[in-house]
């Protein structure tokens, strides 16, 4: 799918654009339940490939830092507040994934369209489970 969509960290100090395909011929939009994933997000993470052609950090870009999680991928935060933004393949470096949530809006049309590493997701992962919804906070907190 095309979007033309911004994006950005918790604190509101990096801010980007993105202006291109979203999946499609770029891969799969996922969701990861592996440990590193877990670890790195606070849980699963979903991901959509973009074109890194179509990408372009509007604000904030001395506040990007970034880790070396596993040999070749790098994944990208903000440095003050900490939220996740994107990952990139050195391999691969036309391409990254970006962290859904960190969309201001997602394209209504988005879906997750593969699982992945589900046999690494705990027992506490909600994909596995049918728990209860809530519209607001759970019942309890206010």
């Amino acid at each position: 799918m095309e979007v033309d969509l911004d994006g950005g960290c918790l604190c509101g100090g990096v801010r980007y654009h993105y202006a291109g395909e979203l999946g499609g011929a770029l891969g799969a939009v996922t969701q990861c339940h592996c440990g590193q994933c877990r670890k790195a997000q606070g849980g699963p993470v979903s991901v959509a490939p973009a074109a890194a052609a179509g990408f372009s950090v509007t604000r904030g870009e001395g506040l990007i830092r970034s880790y070396e999680s596993s040999p070749g991928k790098q994944r990208a935060f903000c440095g003050v507040c900490a939220s996740p933004l994107w990952s990139r393949r050195t391999a691969d470096p036309a391409v990254m994934r970006l962290r859904l949530g960190s969309l201001d809006a997602a394209p209504p049309a988005l879906r997750i369209e593969a699982h992945i590493f589900i046999e690494d997701a705990p027992d506490w992962d909600a994909t596995a489970q049918d728990a209860p919804r809530y519209p607001g906070l759970e019942p309890g907190l206010s």
